[in-house]
């Protein structure tokens, strides 16, 4: 039985997408062979105790993930969980490298993000400490997206540094989409030159800390270039509503009636998702005399990025400003069986993504998987996305124009036969991201990388 250590920034009761995700890829690698354990901050700690506190089930030992957060199907012999990193800062360096002389796993699984390692790059250039320090254990990297740390002010070009570092470092990179895939395609053939650079800006990064005991790690020769690899992300919501689910009497509860287009936004809002399109788009098809009304499902903030915080404040100001506050519904954190209902009860869902549809998206796999009509945005390079086809299993819309928005929305009720059909390509969509064909590419790469090492002994 292979050994997996996930080190993530979230974990359940922590609210946000690496969280379910992390949760999910553990559950269906057990079947497969693969024995889990969770490496996190001690910040997760924190949030099992507020959730104690609130009267829910607290994770023990082992500990049990709480049935609000990810699906029920996890609360079946979840993987231990070590809170024992004090942050994600340099201290995490020699708190990642004693467990792993300790616990021994085969594969240490960076779930990479970086708001979820609160914007810092310590977790950037940990594989490269391991790897000074002569460590055996294989480190696989899945990068969520490619977006860069903050690190310090004016980090400039340091931060796209510190995403490659993160990824020549590793032994494999999973990229999640082919946007990803590419970009790290073109860096991988300047492996050579990029290694020299990391060395030189990784010693100077290392040092800043004089307190720190990791700049007496040993040089030891540049690894061998990573293995790039695409394994899509799974849907962390399933089709599971509650066992007494009636979908005319669920929409009931946001006044909506079989003349009312239900819209549906799944997520946390931030800068990146077009929340303020969404509004302006609903108010312009309440202009034409429709009945649209927009049921907000899921948190607004999480635990991982604090920039959500202000972004909600904005969306919120627009609902104020049209007067929609009587035609907007949030939900709030729910818990899985309440989200699958409430996608189920809407009409579409509205993802206007700022930077086009992605399937870096697990809110949108999950639309998908429930055989939602999707209404999204014009991603920058289609090619990347052949499985989409617009009109059959998808609406697009070009980024940031909320009339164009509202005009492809407004199909839905003026083409009567649309939502059917994108319904139905929308689930056939959806199966491409099934957790057990997520979880046997995963094994797969894992037993890849153990035979080489066991070859390397």
């Amino acid at each position: 039985m292979l050994k997996v250590t996930f080190l993530t920034g979230e974990y359940p009761p922590m609210q946000g997408g690496i969280a379910d995700h992390t949760a999910y890829l553990a559950r269906h690698l057990a079947p497969l062979g693969i024995e889990s354990s969770i490496l996190i901050s001690r910040r997760w700690a924190e949030r099992n105790e507020e959730a104690r506190r609130r009267g829910g089930e607290v994770n023990s030992s082992p500990p049990r993930l709480l049935a609000s957060s990810p699906h029920p199907l996890l609360l079946s012999s979840p993987p231990p969980v070590f809170a024992s990193l004090p942050d994600w800062g340099w201290r995490c360096w020699p708190g990642v490298f004693q467990f792993l002389k300790t616990h021994q796993p085969d594969i240490l699984h960076i779930q990479y993000q970086a708001a979820a390692f609160d914007l810092g790059g310590w977790v950037n250039w940990l594989p490269w400490f391991l790897k000074k320090r002569g460590l055996a254990t294989r480190i696989v990297t899945t990068f969520h997206d490619l977006r860069v740390p903050y690190i310090f002010p004016k980090a400039g070009a340091f931060r796209w540094k510190s995403i490659l570092a993160l990824a020549r470092h590793s032994d494999a990179v999973i990229c999640t989409n082919r946007e990803d895939l590419e970009q790290f395609s073109v860096a991988s053939s300047q492996w050579s030159v990029i290694s020299n650079q990391f060395h030189t800006d990784a010693s100077q990064f290392s040092i800043s800390n004089l307190q720190s005991p990791i700049s007496s790690a040993p040089l030891r020769p540049r690894p061998p270039a990573p293995l790039l690899t695409l394994i899509p992300l799974g849907s962390n919501i399933e089709p599971q509503p509650p066992s007494d689910f009636e979908r005319t009497a669920w929409r009931k509860k946001y006044q909506a009636d079989t003349n009312t287009l239900l819209l549906a936004y799944f997520g946390f809002l931030n800068e990146s998702k077009g929340g303020e399109e969404l509004i302006e788009a609903l108010a312009l098809l309440r202009q034409q005399g429709i009945d649209a009304r927009l049921l907000l499902i899921g948190g607004d903030l999480g635990h991982a990025d604090p920039t959500n915080a202000a972004y909600a404040q904005r969306v919120q100001a627009v609902i104020e400003r049209h007067d929609l506050g009587q035609v907007v519904y949030r939900t709030g954190y729910t818990d899985l069986l309440q989200v699958s209902a409430n996608l189920l009860a809407a009409d579409a869902v509205v993802m206007p993504y700022r930077d086009g549809v992605s399937f870096r998206r697990t809110t949108l796999i999950a639309a998908l998987r429930h055989g939602c009509p999707v209404v999204s945005t014009t991603p920058a390079n289609p090619a990347f996305l052949p499985e989409i086809r617009p009109g059959e299993n998808m609406l697009l819309a070009p980024p940031r124009d909320a009339a164009a928005l509202a005009q492809t929305v407004a199909r839905l009720v003026n083409e009567p036969e649309l939502r059917p059909r994108l319904a139905a390509g929308a689930k056939q969509l959806g199966d491409l991201f099934e957790w057990n064909k997520i979880a046997g590419q995963t094994v797969e790469l894992y037993r890849g990388l153990s035979r080489g090492r066991e070859g390397e002994r």
